[in-house]
């Protein structure tokens, strides 16, 4: 597993030793940043379930204010933290070690909203919806910014939750992004 590209490109990322950790793919990872574009440039971007910490080191790299990792893990949150400093981006980074769900309520009660999140949960847990409902609820998605969520293609996953709905899914073998935003007719704007 590397860095894709930019300030970081081609650096080597250690893997989280574990079973129940499976690494966003390359092919996965370059897909959803060819999707996100130039819109992770100074955006504020939150890695729930970070495991290795690839996804979100890979929007640091590319351009990203800064990064937000969460881990439950403290074994996991270690490797986050060799990579970050492997690539030499720790000084935009916030790693937190907690459960996902109690870290975005923390996360609301300290005011911080995000251009992207990015949910990555263990599969066949029904995760996701829940871990929509909160970001939905407590207000952390920042106004036009997107929830990505990676999940097996079988797992249920909403096409909408609260003010969130599902505008683009993208299916690679097992493995689905479903992607979110806050519809904007719910804002008194109009759908782009």
């Amino acid at each position: 597993m590397r860095v894709i590209t930019g300030s970081a490109k081609g650096r080597p990322l250690k893997t989280v030793k574990s079973r129940a950790v499976r690494p966003t793919s390359d092919r996965v990872k370059e897909s959803l940043f060819n999707i996100i574009g130039s819109r992770v440039v100074d955006a504020d971007f939150l890695d729930l379930f970070a495991g290795s910490g690839a996804v979100g080191i890979e929007a640091l790299s590319r351009g990203a204010r800064a990064c937000v990792f969460v881990e439950l893990q403290t074994a996991h949150l270690k490797v986050v933290a060799d990579n970050l400093r492997t690539t030499g981006l720790a000084g935009r980074a916030e790693l937190i070690r907690r459960d996902a769900r109690a870290a975005l309520v923390d996360l609301a009660h300290r005011g911080r909203r995000f251009d992207f999140i990015f949910v990555d949960p263990p599969y066949g847990q029904d995760l996701v919806p829940a871990v929509l409902a909160l970001i939905d609820g407590h207000g952390v998605l920042a106004e036009d910014g997107w929830v990505i969520c990676e999940h097996h293609a079988k797992d249920p996953v909403p096409a909408a939750a609260g003010g969130l709905y599902r505008f683009r899914e993208v299916l690679f073998g097992e493995t689905m992004l479903s992607i979110y935003r806050a519809d904007a007719r719910d804002a008194g704007g109009q759908n782009s």
